[in-house]
Protein backbone atom coordinates (compact mmCIF):
# COMPACT_ATOMS: atom_id res chain seq x y z
CA UNK A 1 0.00 0.00 0.00
CA UNK A 2 1.07 3.47 -0.76
CA UNK A 3 1.03 5.35 2.10
CA UNK A 4 2.20 8.72 0.82
CA UNK A 5 0.03 11.62 1.64
CA UNK A 6 -1.90 9.42 4.36
CA UNK A 7 -2.58 10.81 7.85
CA UNK A 8 -1.65 9.30 10.75
CA UNK A 9 -1.94 9.71 14.77
CA UNK A 10 0.85 8.38 16.78
CA UNK A 11 0.42 8.07 20.55
CA UNK A 12 3.01 8.36 23.06
CA UNK A 13 4.86 9.93 20.57
CA UNK A 14 7.53 12.13 22.64
CA UNK A 15 10.55 9.62 22.60
CA UNK A 16 11.50 6.12 22.08
CA UNK A 17 8.93 3.75 20.29
CA UNK A 18 6.15 5.80 19.74
CA UNK A 19 8.64 8.62 18.24
CA UNK A 20 10.78 6.15 16.20
CA UNK A 21 7.14 4.73 14.82
CA UNK A 22 6.19 8.65 13.91
CA UNK A 23 9.87 9.28 12.50
CA UNK A 24 9.11 5.83 10.00
CA UNK A 25 5.91 7.53 8.95
CA UNK A 26 6.83 10.67 8.30
CA UNK A 27 9.84 9.68 6.40
CA UNK A 28 7.39 7.67 3.76
CA UNK A 29 5.73 10.72 3.94
CA UNK A 30 3.03 10.61 6.31
CA UNK A 31 1.35 13.23 7.87
CA UNK A 32 1.91 12.58 11.00
CA UNK A 33 -0.27 13.66 14.69
CA UNK A 34 1.99 12.92 17.36
CA UNK A 35 -0.02 13.41 20.56
CA UNK A 36 2.17 13.39 24.38
CA UNK A 37 1.58 14.33 27.67
CA UNK A 38 4.28 13.03 30.18
CA UNK A 39 8.10 13.51 29.48
CA UNK A 40 7.90 17.46 28.99
CA UNK A 41 11.69 17.72 29.00
CA UNK A 42 12.00 15.78 25.51
CA UNK A 43 9.25 18.24 23.73
CA UNK A 44 12.53 20.28 22.12
CA UNK A 45 14.17 17.42 20.30
CA UNK A 46 10.81 16.23 19.67
CA UNK A 47 10.47 19.36 17.61
CA UNK A 48 13.68 19.60 16.17
CA UNK A 49 13.75 15.65 14.80
CA UNK A 50 10.29 16.19 13.03
CA UNK A 51 11.05 20.17 11.52
CA UNK A 52 14.21 17.86 9.72
CA UNK A 53 11.62 15.60 8.06
CA UNK A 54 10.16 18.32 6.26
CA UNK A 55 6.69 16.57 6.04
CA UNK A 56 3.61 18.01 7.37
CA UNK A 57 2.94 17.08 11.16
CA UNK A 58 1.28 18.54 13.78
CA UNK A 59 2.31 17.86 17.85
CA UNK A 60 -0.39 17.98 20.83
CA UNK A 61 -0.53 17.73 24.18
CA UNK A 62 -3.44 15.79 25.33
CA UNK A 63 -4.17 13.80 28.76
CA UNK A 64 -5.61 10.49 27.38
CA UNK A 65 -6.55 9.61 31.29
CA UNK A 66 -9.23 12.78 30.91
CA UNK A 67 -11.17 10.66 28.75
CA UNK A 68 -13.73 13.90 27.80
CA UNK A 69 -10.60 15.44 25.71
CA UNK A 70 -10.06 12.31 23.11
CA UNK A 71 -12.78 13.51 20.84
CA UNK A 72 -10.56 16.80 20.59
CA UNK A 73 -7.25 15.43 19.97
CA UNK A 74 -9.32 13.37 17.07
CA UNK A 75 -10.72 16.66 15.92
CA UNK A 76 -7.65 18.56 15.93
CA UNK A 77 -6.11 16.13 13.45
CA UNK A 78 -9.41 16.21 11.09
CA UNK A 79 -9.15 19.64 11.62
CA UNK A 80 -5.69 20.20 10.25
CA UNK A 81 -5.71 17.39 8.14
CA UNK A 82 -8.89 16.33 6.86
CA UNK A 83 -8.72 12.95 6.92
CA UNK A 84 -7.42 10.01 9.24
CA UNK A 85 -5.52 6.84 8.13
CA UNK A 86 -3.51 5.20 10.62
CA UNK A 87 -3.69 5.10 14.07
CA UNK A 88 -0.43 3.93 16.55
CA UNK A 89 -2.49 3.33 19.43
CA UNK A 90 0.90 3.11 21.68
CA UNK A 91 -0.21 4.21 25.19
CA UNK A 92 0.40 2.46 28.13
CA UNK A 93 1.46 2.59 31.76
CA UNK A 94 3.55 -0.13 33.12
CA UNK A 95 4.44 -0.79 37.24
CA UNK A 96 7.49 -2.76 37.42
CA UNK A 97 7.82 -4.76 40.70
CA UNK A 98 11.32 -3.63 41.53
CA UNK A 99 10.00 -0.04 41.37
CA UNK A 100 7.11 -0.26 42.69
CA UNK A 101 6.49 -2.72 45.28
CA UNK A 102 3.47 -3.86 46.15
CA UNK A 103 0.33 -2.30 44.33
CA UNK A 104 -1.30 0.41 45.94
CA UNK A 105 -5.12 1.08 44.31
CA UNK A 106 -3.90 4.08 42.27
CA UNK A 107 -1.33 2.34 40.91
CA UNK A 108 -3.32 -0.32 39.65
CA UNK A 109 -6.02 2.14 38.67
CA UNK A 110 -3.57 3.78 36.98
CA UNK A 111 -2.47 0.75 34.45
CA UNK A 112 -5.95 0.07 33.68
CA UNK A 113 -7.11 3.41 32.75
CA UNK A 114 -3.49 3.92 30.66
CA UNK A 115 -2.89 1.00 29.08
CA UNK A 116 -6.79 -0.53 28.92
CA UNK A 117 -9.44 2.84 28.76
CA UNK A 118 -7.42 4.98 26.76
CA UNK A 119 -6.97 3.34 23.94
CA UNK A 120 -10.65 2.27 23.81
CA UNK A 121 -11.76 5.98 23.82
CA UNK A 122 -9.02 6.93 21.00
CA UNK A 123 -9.83 4.30 19.00
CA UNK A 124 -13.64 4.56 19.28
CA UNK A 125 -13.10 8.45 18.29
CA UNK A 126 -11.26 7.79 15.55
CA UNK A 127 -13.34 5.35 14.03
CA UNK A 128 -15.75 7.11 11.87
CA UNK A 129 -12.59 9.02 10.68
CA UNK A 130 -10.97 5.44 9.56
CA UNK A 131 -13.92 4.61 7.96
CA UNK A 132 -14.06 6.42 5.91
CA UNK A 133 -10.60 6.44 4.71
CA UNK A 134 -11.50 2.75 3.47
CA UNK A 135 -8.31 1.67 4.04
CA UNK A 136 -7.77 2.52 7.81
CA UNK A 137 -5.15 0.87 9.76
CA UNK A 138 -4.84 0.36 13.37
CA UNK A 139 -2.20 -1.38 15.10
CA UNK A 140 -2.06 -2.26 19.17
CA UNK A 141 1.07 -1.66 20.81
CA UNK A 142 1.07 -4.37 23.98
CA UNK A 143 2.93 -6.42 26.08
CA UNK A 144 3.89 -10.24 25.85
CA UNK A 145 3.01 -9.31 30.01
CA UNK A 146 0.05 -10.56 28.50
CA UNK A 147 1.32 -14.15 27.96
CA UNK A 148 3.99 -14.63 30.62
CA UNK A 149 2.31 -12.86 33.31
CA UNK A 150 4.34 -11.92 37.06
CA UNK A 151 6.34 -15.04 36.01
CA UNK A 152 9.87 -16.56 35.60
CA UNK A 153 12.78 -13.85 35.03
CA UNK A 154 10.10 -10.79 34.08
CA UNK A 155 8.60 -11.36 37.62
CA UNK A 156 10.77 -8.26 38.07
CA UNK A 157 9.58 -6.35 35.91
CA UNK A 158 5.57 -7.16 34.77
CA UNK A 159 3.72 -6.55 37.27
CA UNK A 160 -0.11 -8.41 37.85
CA UNK A 161 -2.47 -5.76 36.91
CA UNK A 162 0.24 -4.35 33.70
CA UNK A 163 -0.25 -7.93 32.72
CA UNK A 164 -4.02 -8.04 33.09
CA UNK A 165 -4.42 -4.92 31.00
CA UNK A 166 -2.16 -6.38 28.01
CA UNK A 167 -3.79 -9.60 27.73
CA UNK A 168 -6.91 -7.25 27.12
CA UNK A 169 -5.27 -5.87 24.38
CA UNK A 170 -5.63 -8.66 22.55
CA UNK A 171 -9.20 -9.06 22.82
CA UNK A 172 -10.03 -5.44 22.52
CA UNK A 173 -7.37 -6.09 18.96
CA UNK A 174 -10.08 -9.03 17.90
CA UNK A 175 -12.85 -7.24 18.39
CA UNK A 176 -11.86 -4.28 16.77
CA UNK A 177 -11.27 -6.01 13.72
CA UNK A 178 -14.40 -7.26 13.20
CA UNK A 179 -16.22 -3.45 14.16
CA UNK A 180 -13.63 -2.00 11.67
CA UNK A 181 -13.95 -4.86 8.62
CA UNK A 182 -14.06 -4.39 5.96
CA UNK A 183 -12.57 -1.07 5.60
CA UNK A 184 -10.22 -0.86 8.53
CA UNK A 185 -7.85 -3.20 9.42
CA UNK A 186 -6.83 -3.62 13.16
CA UNK A 187 -3.56 -5.28 14.51
CA UNK A 188 -1.44 -5.76 17.75
CA UNK A 189 2.55 -6.15 17.94
CA UNK A 190 3.41 -7.34 21.15
CA UNK A 191 6.20 -6.08 22.45
CA UNK A 192 8.88 -8.32 25.05
CA UNK A 193 11.93 -6.50 26.17
CA UNK A 194 13.20 -3.17 24.34
CA UNK A 195 16.14 -0.96 25.35
CA UNK A 196 13.54 1.66 26.16
CA UNK A 197 10.61 0.03 26.94
CA UNK A 198 11.75 -2.50 30.21
CA UNK A 199 15.18 -2.88 28.44
CA UNK A 200 18.37 -0.54 29.40
CA UNK A 201 17.14 2.67 28.52
CA UNK A 202 14.82 2.45 31.47
CA UNK A 203 14.78 3.50 35.26
CA UNK A 204 13.70 -0.02 36.41
CA UNK A 205 16.68 -1.76 34.36
CA UNK A 206 18.91 0.34 36.00
CA UNK A 207 17.94 -1.06 39.35
CA UNK A 208 18.03 -4.82 38.33
CA UNK A 209 21.12 -5.96 39.76
CA UNK A 210 23.82 -7.69 37.24
CA UNK A 211 22.57 -11.22 37.62
CA UNK A 212 18.84 -10.20 36.92
CA UNK A 213 19.61 -8.33 34.04
CA UNK A 214 21.50 -11.71 32.56
CA UNK A 215 19.15 -13.57 33.43
CA UNK A 216 16.51 -11.67 31.33
CA UNK A 217 18.87 -11.85 27.94
CA UNK A 218 19.76 -15.24 28.69
CA UNK A 219 16.11 -16.18 28.46
CA UNK A 220 15.94 -13.97 25.36
CA UNK A 221 16.67 -16.81 22.61
CA UNK A 222 18.44 -14.46 20.43
CA UNK A 223 19.91 -12.71 23.79
CA UNK A 224 19.52 -9.47 23.59
CA UNK A 225 16.61 -7.12 23.80
CA UNK A 226 14.97 -5.07 20.81
CA UNK A 227 15.80 -1.88 19.31
CA UNK A 228 13.21 0.90 18.10
CA UNK A 229 14.17 0.16 14.56
CA UNK A 230 12.84 -4.01 15.23
CA UNK A 231 9.51 -2.70 16.08
CA UNK A 232 9.53 0.31 13.04
CA UNK A 233 10.09 -2.17 10.88
CA UNK A 234 7.39 -4.54 11.79
CA UNK A 235 5.09 -1.29 11.88
CA UNK A 236 5.92 -0.44 8.23
CA UNK A 237 5.02 -4.07 7.38
CA UNK A 238 1.40 -4.51 8.98
CA UNK A 239 0.77 -0.72 7.17
CA UNK A 240 2.43 -1.31 4.40
CA UNK A 241 2.62 -4.61 3.14
CA UNK A 242 -0.11 -6.70 4.94
CA UNK A 243 -3.34 -5.65 3.15
CA UNK A 244 -4.83 -9.20 4.16
CA UNK A 245 -4.36 -8.88 7.92
CA UNK A 246 -6.46 -8.09 10.41
CA UNK A 247 -7.23 -9.39 14.02
CA UNK A 248 -3.66 -10.71 14.22
CA UNK A 249 -0.92 -10.86 16.83
CA UNK A 250 2.59 -10.23 15.51
CA UNK A 251 5.08 -11.40 18.75
CA UNK A 252 8.30 -9.21 18.38
CA UNK A 253 10.22 -10.71 21.57
CA UNK A 254 13.65 -12.18 20.42
CA UNK A 255 11.80 -15.71 21.82
CA UNK A 256 11.35 -14.74 25.23
CA UNK A 257 8.62 -16.48 25.79
CA UNK A 258 10.05 -19.68 24.40
CA UNK A 259 13.14 -19.29 26.17
CA UNK A 260 12.15 -20.97 29.13
CA UNK A 261 11.90 -24.41 27.97
CA UNK A 262 14.89 -26.30 25.77
CA UNK A 263 14.83 -28.66 23.00
CA UNK A 264 16.11 -32.63 24.25
CA UNK A 265 18.43 -34.54 21.63
CA UNK A 266 16.14 -36.83 19.43
CA UNK A 267 16.34 -40.36 21.51
CA UNK A 268 16.79 -43.22 19.58
CA UNK A 269 14.07 -45.44 20.41
CA UNK A 270 12.91 -48.35 20.90
CA UNK A 271 11.57 -50.35 17.26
Amino acid sequence: MDIKDKVALVLGAIKGIGKGIGLALANEGVKVALNYFDWKESIDELKQDFAETDVEHLIIKTNLLETEKIQGLVKKVIDRFGRLDILINNIERGGWPVVHGKYVQEQWDLEMATTLRAKWWVFDSALPYLKASQNGVVINLSSIAGITGRSGPASLIFNDGYAAANRGISLLTETWARIGAPHVRVNEIMLGIFKTRHGEKTRGWEILNKAQQESLINHTLLERTGTIEDVVNAVLFVVKDAPFMTGSVIKIDGGYTLGGETVQPMPKGVV
